[in-house]
């Protein structure tokens, strides 16, 4: 799954910080960890990284079916 994550996130062109936000927001059945959570919140006081997170946060949050665990 690892190899297959680190793909898509080329192939999608993800940005470092949006990177984070999926790994943190990922169907593990543990949640981020502490670490996790203050690197993306520390990455929200840049405005353009800003920007990349919430729409990342946005994709998860509107996931369906299979993929619940991404709220």
């Amino acid at each position: 799954k690892s190899i297959l994550r680190q793909v898509k996130n080329i192939a999608n062109g993800y940005s470092s910080a949006q990177v984070m936000v999926r790994n943190a927001t990922s169907n593990e059945p543990y949640g981020p960890s502490t670490v996790e959570m203050e690197n993306v919140a520390e990455r929200t006081f840049d405005s353009s990284e800003f920007l990349e997170i919430m729409d990342m946060v946005d994709k998860r949050l509107n996931d369906k079916g299979k993929n619940w665990r991404h709220v």
